[in-house]
């Protein structure tokens, strides 16, 4: 075997990740990035008094009071993540979040944009290809609706 067929053996392997695999790790990944930034948001189940400090002035939207988009941001940080984890709502639940994210690149941490843009591609990844096999939605379209 020489080094032009070994290479090509090594990539033709890569090509055969399962696209439920891809979709489950970038499923999981964009919903402990969430989760985790919702959860410091909150103390027990109340948003704290910082987290409304920090979206009146830190994290300032035009148009949408601070009061409102603390609490827009604190359920989508947890609700999203939730249903991205089960597979419920997958797309919907990816395209809301990445829209959260296209807020955040542009009104709050533009700097940001390399991190912001790993997000994307994982959002990106999970809408065009679905959320894969272990989900509820894969489980609805193919066992209850029969809508394959």
């Amino acid at each position: 075997m020489n080094i032009k067929s070994i290479n090509n053996a090594v990539w033709a392997k890569f090509s055969e990740i399962p696209d439920w695999a891809m979709s489950l790790l970038a499923r999981l990944s964009v919903a402990g990035i969430f989760w985790r930034s919702g959860q410091t948001k909150v103390v027990g189940w109340e948003i704290s008094d910082f987290t409304f400090m920090l979206f009146e002035t830190e994290y300032a939207l035009p148009l949408i009071p601070f009061k409102t988009a603390t609490y827009m941001a604190t359920f989508a940080e947890h609700f999203f993540p939730l249903l991205l984890v089960i597979g419920l709502a997958t797309r919907l639940s990816a395209g809301a979040l990445l829209i959260m994210t296209l807020v955040i690149q542009l009104f709050v941490y533009p700097a940001s944009w390399p991190d912001h843009a790993i997000w994307a591609v994982a959002m990106l990844f999970i809408m065009s290809r679905g959320p894969g096999g272990l989900s509820i939605d894969y489980f609805i379209k193919t066992k209850i609706c029969d809508c394959k």
